[in-house]
């Protein structure tokens, strides 16, 4: 017999990345009612995808505010993840380098099956709105159809929605004109301008991807699909 979803075993905090990130920056920064920035979401998903730990990330928020706290002269307020973005990355490095193999530390699912279920019947019905999106709403009932089993399976799932979002940015992309795609490249600049120095061309680059894609799903009303933005 199959195991029952509250029986099996995931990863901890496998798919709280993001709320996590989002909690910790808002408590070190003393404002929980801060709102994260298109450049914050995206900047997440960049550490996410590279294999960032989510204790090297948060430990790299707190030494960040620690560092700015005990400057004699604070400046402005710090009002953007990527204020933090050396310190996550040393702390991930360090990580990296010290931490023993260690089998994966388990716990309680991190969301019921009925989550699960509302999150893709409700970015179906989202994607619906979008005349020529048929089919990626398709293929999300389909997956829909077959929830059950997929529960079981949680890291598979979420390769199959990654795999269907690309597809779905992908024929977004083409919808936008030229001046949409400058549009965005110019704001992206913009709010890039104050952190250059603090990330290395691939860490910008790999930014700029994910910034823009989210803008990308933004001007079209699009969701996400990966299961860490199930919150």
């Amino acid at each position: 017999m199959a195991p029952q979803p509250e029986e099996v075993a995931w990863p901890s905090n496998y798919f709280n990345y993001f709320t996590e990130v989002e909690q910790r920056f808002q408590k070190a920064r003393g404002t929980a009612l801060f709102l994260m920035s298109p450049l914050d979401w995206a900047l997440i998903e960049t550490w996410k995808n590279a294999g960032v730990p989510l204790e090297a990330a948060l430990r790299g928020i707190d030494v960040t505010f620690e560092k700015w706290r005990n400057k004699k002269k604070r400046g402005r307020n710090v009002n953007s993840l990527a204020y933090c973005s050396q310190e996550v990355l040393a702390e991930a490095q360090a990580m990296a380098g010290i931490a023993p193999a260690r089998g994966v530390k388990e716990s309680a699912a991190p969301f019921r099956l009925e989550d699960l279920e509302t999150y893709l019947r409700d970015n179906s019905e989202q994607i619906r709105k979008q005349a020529g999106f048929e089919g990626v709403a398709e293929a999300l009932d389909r997956l829909l159809s077959n929830i059950a089993a997929l529960f079981h399976d949680l890291e598979d799932l979420e390769r199959r929605l990654s795999a269907l979002e690309d597809k779905m940015i992908a024929l977004a992309r083409s919808r936008l004109t030229d001046d949409d795609l400058l549009r965005a490249r110019r704001e992206l600049d913009l709010q890039l301008r104050p952190y250059q120095g603090k990330m290395s061309a691939p860490q910008l680059a790999m930014l700029e991807k994910q910034y823009l894609e989210w803008q990308v799903l933004e001007a079209l009303s699009l969701p996400r699909l990966s299961l860490f933005y199930l919150r």
